[in-house]
């Protein structure tokens, strides 16, 4: 015996969203360090799903329930899209504009590299760092994304540098 099978027009006529995508961007979830493959689909500029990518030597297609949600971290009505400062001391943050945060993120990083310079050691010899600064790079960084940062902050004089690169 079989089963019926149940179905109406309308679900006859249901395709995968996936299924008008213009094309597919091959990604990693950015959250952890296992580096799971991901499939972007994107329609229109537009990214319109998130699925694990089958091809990939690591997850397989699997994506864990924080990977599986990247589509809403990225499309959810919730996301933040402006910058946002809060003052020191401050009770309430405002917005800025983007070019305005960057500027005070570049200030602050060359008054601190400037406060903790060395140019010389106690015998005279060059030493050109500072030990102001510090990084340490996310997990999901990959190796040409870690060589550009490290190549950054060894020209800011920094070398205090370190990763978690996994992938």
């Amino acid at each position: 015996m079989h089963a019926a099978r149940v179905s109406s027009e309308q679900s006859d006529r249901l395709q995968p969203r996936t299924l008008g995508a213009d094309r597919v961007v091959p990604s990693i979830c950015p959250y952890c360090a296992v580096g799971c493959g991901q499939q972007i689909y994107v329609k229109d500029e537009k990214i319109i799903n998130i699925d694990g990518d089958p091809n990939s030597p690591i997850s397989k297609g699997c994506l864990c329930p924080k990977g599986s949600a990247t589509f809403q971290l990225v499309t959810g009505s919730h996301r933040v899209r402006h910058v946002l400062y809060r003052r020191p001391f401050g009770t309430e943050w405002e917005r800025l504009p983007l070019e305005q945060a960057m500027d005070m993120v570049a200030d602050r990083v060359m008054r601190a590299r400037e406060l903790a310079w060395e140019e010389k050691n106690q015998k005279g010899d060059p030493l050109r760092r500072t030990m102001g600064m510090a990084h340490l790079g996310g997990a999901t960084l990959d190796n040409e994304e870690n060589y550009l940062i490290k190549k950054l902050f060894t020209t800011l004089g920094m070398v205090q540098i370190e990763n978690q690169a996994r992938i």
